[in-house]
């Protein structure tokens, strides 16, 4: 009998809860044809695509229903500042902590996103940049030395590029922020096959849709990476001004155990090196496919070969331009937000809307506004000039409607989110193109290939990944 009423109870709760009614000043609702359920299908297949169709619909603000939650959905960039500068009424949290246990089996009942990156501008900005980007650069020569001397004069080799730009920037990565001091080539190679195949999984992790034999997949890969970070970094005490160093003495001031600790680890190996490999791969992908903005970028690098190595990467407006645009093609990180309290919020246009207490908030800044037509002609085309003014100076003003847009992408999150490892990012992508085409013939195997297309699974995760390579052949340049 008990049982029975709680499940008559259930049902009733879900009737009510279905019945959610649009309130006055609240964002247009549409929740879907199926109870309970709603658009969760179709936002988890292919957000961007589901989300473009929901603006059209609704305009740039609306609510729907997924997987029994309700998500309203900020697509007016010039206010994405002003309401996501709200931490009283906004959390960033808690979906933060659900999509830790979910991903990495990590449970950290105390982490503070704040204080977190006040800690990492502190080794990934001023001073301790400059130290980091060298050690880097030093890395990634190690790497492509021993990349060169696999390879004969005159000897072509094939290779995917995805796997190409990923393998070289994680372990150059790995190296450098993780302070590895064994460098065996066997094992670097270990760790990051280790990482891809949990990579490969991390959008199921977060949605919960991993089969069985995906889910043993994703623990054996886990396993083995915490087992390595263990004994590549927690083991060998670092130094105390390090990054990593740091981190591990955060973790052990919160109580947390060596157990929690290597799990930590490999979030943070995920946050430090799950996006720039993929960055890499569309720049030179585009460069690829594009000879006239190879061209020019090649005329760049071989302009600036007079210049002090630290000054090479300070003087490349197109390049720049072309990170630029390609960041806007592929970074696609949804920033989310759970609703604390009900909120008012005003759009650029001074229309003002109600959050309702319980829901969540999303900003996409992929559609809006990195690929807003009304923002950028023919967003969805690769345009290597598209950030330089005609004079080869950056540009910096674009408009909507006659008014100056704040941000023409959000690559890095917006004024008080952004990410602070961003320069670090930027300056190990320039350092691998501009490596890689200073040192080797690029091109590709087939000379009408096309990029592939993106994998709509990783939306929402970062720098989107494509969903096949683009096969290409090297040689040590004569």
């Amino acid at each position: 009998m008990m049982w029975t009423a709680l499940l008559l109870l259930g049902l009733v709760v879900l009737f009510l809860y279905a019945r959610r009614t649009r309130r006055g000043n609240e964002p247009p609702l549409d929740k879907g044809m199926i109870p309970w359920l709603g658009h969760a299908l179709e936002f988890g297949k292919d957000a961007a695509k589901f989300l473009t169709r929901m603006k059209q619909k609704h305009g740039d603000i609306f609510t729907v229903r997924a997987a029994g939650k309700y998500i309203t959905v900020l697509l007016d960039s010039n206010c994405y500042d002003e309401v996501l500068a709200d931490l009283n009424t906004l959390d960033q949290t808690a979906y933060a902590h659900i999509l830790m246990k979910r991903i990495f089996s990590l449970n950290l009942p105390n982490h503070n996103p704040e204080s977190e990156k006040e800690r990492a501008k502190m080794h990934f900005q001023g001073t301790a940049l400059t130290q980091l980007c060298s050690s880097m650069q030093n890395n990634l020569l190690l790497l492509m030395d021993s990349l060169e001397m696999d390879l004969k004069i005159s000897e072509w080799k094939k290779d995917g590029l995805f796997n190409f730009c990923y393998s070289l920037l994680f372990k150059t990565g790995y190296l450098t922020v993780f302070g590895v001091e064994n460098n065996n080539s066997a094992a670097l190679t270990e760790v990051y096959e280790e990482f891809r195949r949990f990579d490969k999984l991390l959008p199921k992790l977060a949605r919960t849709t991993v089969n069985k034999a995906e889910k043993q997949i994703a623990n054996s890969a886990r396993e083995k990476l915490w087992k390595c970070l263990t004994s590549q970094c927690l083991d060998r005490k670092p130094k105390e001004q390090s990054w990593l160093g740091k981190y591990v003495e955060q973790l052990q001031d919160e109580g947390l155990d060596s157990e929690t600790q290597r799990r930590a680890m490999l979030l943070q190996l995920w946050v430090t090196q799950g996006n720039a490999g993929p960055a890499a791969f569309w720049v030179l992908g585009y460069l690829l496919t594009h000879p006239e903005a190879l061209r020019a970028v090649r005329k760049e690098i071989q302009g600036g070969k007079h210049l002090r190595p630290e000054e090479t990467q300070k003087n490349t407006p197109v390049f720049d331009s072309v990170l630029r645009e390609t960041l806007r093609l592929t970074a696609a990180a949804l920033i989310t937000r759970e609703v604390i309290q009900d909120k008012k919020i005003r759009l650029s246009n001074g229309q003002e809307y109600h959050l309702r207490r319980g829901d969540r908030l999303c900003v996409f800044p992929l559609i809006s506004p990195q690929m807003d037509p009304q923002i950028h002609q023919q967003p969805e085309m690769f345009q290597f000039d598209r950030f330089l003014n005609a004079d080869g100076t950056e540009r910096k003003d674009f408009f909507k409607e006659g008014v100056r847009v704040k941000y023409p992408s959000v690559p890095w999150g917006t004024q008080d989110n952004l990410c602070p490892g961003r320069y670090f990012a930027v300056s190990a992508i320039k350092e691998l193109v501009f490596t890689i085409l200073a040192r080797f013939d690029l091109e590709l195997c087939n000379k009408n290939a096309t990029l592939p297309l993106v994998d709509p699974s990783r939306y929402g995760f970062g720098i989107l990944q494509p969903a096949g390579d683009l096969e290409i052949r090297y040689r040590i340049r004569s």
